[in-house]
């Protein structure tokens, strides 16, 4: 493997692990501060995948379509959250795999309905759909886009939830609910912008993807599993750790592929594996 090509691999990885950050971030809000399993998360992924391919066919913008369909996410979210999720924040998470997954189905089934079960594509927007030379080959500019504004979302996260009055209610109620809602702090709201946050996150991430890969049904599954992979290694509830999570799973599912081809559905699960072995609690998880 020349350099050229060992750097394009590094890119890819990096760029991969960002969108798996996008997913994992919110799937680790969702549970480490709510405790709710919602297995629906890879489904609001793929939403916001179809949103960008149904709105890109009207507005023929990704721009405008990633515009209209952020606020779209946030109020599904939120509506999901309302609606059913606020109900089982005293259950057992039994219950809460249950909603979920009927969550997956409804939402499978309506993708269908809406857009049929044909496999769709976005295309590139046209200011980005340059490449950069590097040696015999070329890398897009809009996979170098797409690890760019990752870049500035996560590290906004980190400033909201680490220097913001709204992040100190967030970990406030992470680490002691009744406490915080004793304080006067309403935490059933605190709750219903955190979902809706996780929501827009992983919707997002189906956006900004889409012109990477086709849109099809059942996109969701196969990130909903690799999210769980990446929260599991960082740690349940670090948003720290899903971030150093999804640049280990990103680079080790890249390079996995590349050299060990017949083992490369295997790598990142042995990586979880050994992880876990080391660290049982994961990277940045706190101990039980």
């Amino acid at each position: 493997m020349d350099f050229a090509t060992f750097l394009i691999q590094i890119l890819n990885g990096v760029q991969y692990g960002f969108t798996l950050f996008l997913v994992a971030s919110g799937l680790t809000l969702i549970f480490g501060i709510m405790g709710i399993i919602n297995l629906a998360h890879g489904a609001f992924y793929m939403v916001g995948a179809y949103l960008s391919f149904w709105l890109f066919g009207i507005t023929e913008s990704l721009w405008i379509a990633i515009l209209i369909g952020l606020p779209i996410m946030i109020v599904f979210g939120y509506a999901i959250e309302r609606l059913a999720i606020s109900l089982l924040y005293k259950r057992d998470h039994l219950y809460q795999v249950l909603l979920s997954y009927g969550l997956i189905l409804v939402l499978n089934e309506m993708q269908k309905i809406l857009w049929g079960s044909d496999f769709n594509s976005v295309p590139v927007p046209d200011a980005l759909s340059i490449s950069i030379p590097m040696g015999n080959q070329e890398y897009p500019v809009y996979r170098l886009f797409v690890s760019l504004v990752c870049m500035v979302i996560a590290s906004s996260m980190y400033i909201i939830i680490s220097k913001t009055r709204l992040g100190m209610m967030i970990r406030a109620g992470a680490t002691h609910r009744e406490m915080t809602q004793a304080l006067g702090i309403n935490i059933s709201r605190i709750f219903a912008i955190v979902f809706s946050l996780g929501a827009a996150l992983a919707g997002f991430s189906g956006m900004i993807d889409a012109p990477l890969s086709s849109v099809y049904p059942g996109m969701g599954d196969y990130i909903l599993i690799i999210s769980f992979v990446v929260i599991v290694i960082g740690g349940i509830g670090s948003v720290k750790g899903a971030f150093v999570g999804a640049m280990l799973v990103g680079l080790a599912d890249t390079f996995g592929k590349i050299l060990l081809p017949e083992f490369s559905s295997m790598v990142i699960y042995a990586l979880m594996a050994l992880i876990l072995l080391w660290r049982p609690q994961g990277l940045f998880g706190r101990p039980t």
